[in-house]
């Protein structure tokens, strides 16, 4: 199987967009510290991710479904912290 420029730029971006949280997580985890970080955000951002996980799916495009799956799994896991975590 033959990748195109096209599909490695696909697969790239989706990488990136899925990884962009782990600094904040990772953050957070240690700093203990969430109350300057908005939960909409996050619940904006899970809702999105989601519906990308739906479009691919509909769609049958792995890349898709992958990283924006993994990616509604890491916001969540934030969207988690912030929830329950000590506001300060």
């Amino acid at each position: 199987m033959e990748l195109d420029i096209k599909e490695v730029i696909g697969v790239l971006a989706g990488v990136f967009t899925t990884i962009a949280v782990l600094p904040q997580i990772v953050k957070a985890v240690k700093t203990q510290k969430v109350s300057d970080i908005s939960p909409f955000m996050y619940i904006i951002l899970c809702i999105g991710v989601g519906m990308w996980t739906i479009y691919g799916v509909m769609k049958k495009d792995w890349p898709i479904i992958i990283t924006n799956g993994i990616s509604l799994v890491f916001n969540s896991v934030m969207l988690y912290i912030l929830i329950t975590q000590d506001k300060d």
